[in-house]
């Protein structure tokens, strides 16, 4: 599976973004996809993830109720719609895939991942 993520930007305090994670591959609708970030001078860190069948999701604590996750199967994609952005959001967020047994597990974890997009860049303006 190859991965492009797309639709970072700048923007301001407040405002939204939706990042696109589109694949090639006949696996991807198997496989749990997240969405990392890192910032500068940081370690990358998990956002979000996405079961291969959509049923289950996992958040990180610092993005609850402010960002979601949806895949979209035809166009073999996943989407993270941020909303109420914050400066701490400023990261390049990168999206990676890895096909799974079961297609209700959702991974978080940087090392189950073996499939990474280029990353995407976000920047938020207070």
């Amino acid at each position: 599976v190859q991965l492009q993520a797309y639709g970072g930007g700048l923007v301001q305090a407040g405002g939204s973004l939706r990042l696109s994670c589109v694949a090639s591959g006949r696996t991807f609708s198997m496989s749990s996809v997240a969405w990392f970030r890192q910032g500068a001078g940081k370690e990358r860190e998990f956002v979000a993830a996405i079961a291969g069948d959509g049923s289950h999701t996992s958040y990180a604590d610092s993005v609850k109720g402010r960002f979601t996750i949806s895949r979209d199967y035809p166009k073999k994609a996943v989407y993270l719609q941020m909303n109420s952005l914050k400066p701490e959001d400023t990261a390049v967020y990168y999206c990676a895939a890895r096909q799974t047994y079961s297609q209700s597990t959702v991974l978080v974890q940087t090392f189950d991942y073996t499939n990474w997009g280029q990353g995407t860049q976000v920047t938020v303006s207070s």
